[in-house]
């Protein structure tokens, strides 16, 4: 096992706002070196700088689409960017979210959520599993952990959901698949249900009532959200979580 400072991997972190960089810096406080993959060049060269002011290892990796070869693409420069390192975490914090009724979704909408959700997940799966498989076992024994951030669309549909949640529910099917088939290897898949609003950027600005802003009680922090993943990722081999559910305390479920 390599002495050397582990690689944690997050897709999908946003403006810096939300659950993906917020496990970036988490991890990297951790002594993660941290790989931020998204589609936005400039977002993610200023979530690594921030990182790195404060004192962390962090590098963004563009990607155009979130595709098989994109995404292979970008593990490659991962690796070329930190060799002879091990990537021990994974995070897929990506997901197309669209609420329509049902007869105003498109055939491309569905398409879209599909291959987002889906297809892009399973692709990301992939490379992680991939990266995992050969690691020796680490202190926590196992040999890697992917953590897919879910939402309450993969436990049910609702009125506006169809699309959403189709693909959520086959995201978690991925991942429960995924635990049953690698746990044994010592490889850990987990799916966090994230029931609520999320304090972020897009919150702010189309939140009506503004008192959720402030009002822990109301909405998730996305820290408190990335500390949850840092406990999913050092959980020791003898008490694995598969499925995480967080919501704020008035949260009704």
């Amino acid at each position: 096992m390599s002495t050397q400072a582990p690689i944690c991997v997050v897709a999908g972190v946003g403006n810096g706002s939300g659950t993906g960089a917020a496990a970036a810096r988490a991890f990297a406080k951790n002594g993660y070196s941290v790989a931020l993959i998204a589609r936005n060049p400039e977002h993610l060269k200023n979530i690594a700088e921030e990182i790195s002011t404060n004192g962390g290892d962090a590098a963004g990796f563009p990607v155009t689409s979130y595709t098989y070869e994109n995404i292979h693409g970008a593990f490659d420069e991962i690796k070329k960017h930190w060799p002879n390192r091990e990537i021990r975490v994974t995070v897929w914090n990506v997901a197309h979210n669209v609420r329509r009724p049902f007869l105003e979704i498109t055939e491309q909408i569905v398409q879209d959520s599909v291959q987002t959700n889906i297809v892009a997940a399973f692709a990301f799966a992939r490379e992680s599993i991939l990266a995992f498989k050969d690691l020796e076992l680490n202190k926590h024994g196992k040999r890697g952990a992917l953590i897919f951030t879910s939402a309450t669309a993969a436990w049910r549909g609702n009125t506006t959901t169809s699309a959403f949640s189709a693909g959520k529910h086959g995201e978690r099917a991925l991942a429960q698949s995924l635990n049953k088939e690698f746990g044994p290897q010592n490889i850990h898949v987990s799916n966090v249900i994230i029931d609520g609003p999320i304090l972020n950027g897009r919150l702010e600005k189309l939140a009506t009532d503004k008192s959720i802003l402030t009002n822990e009680d109301l909405r998730l922090d996305p820290g408190s959200i990335a500390a949850s993943y840092v406990y999913l990722a050092h959980q020791d081999r003898s008490a694995w979580t598969f499925e995480l559910d967080l919501r704020p305390a008035h949260e009704k479920w």
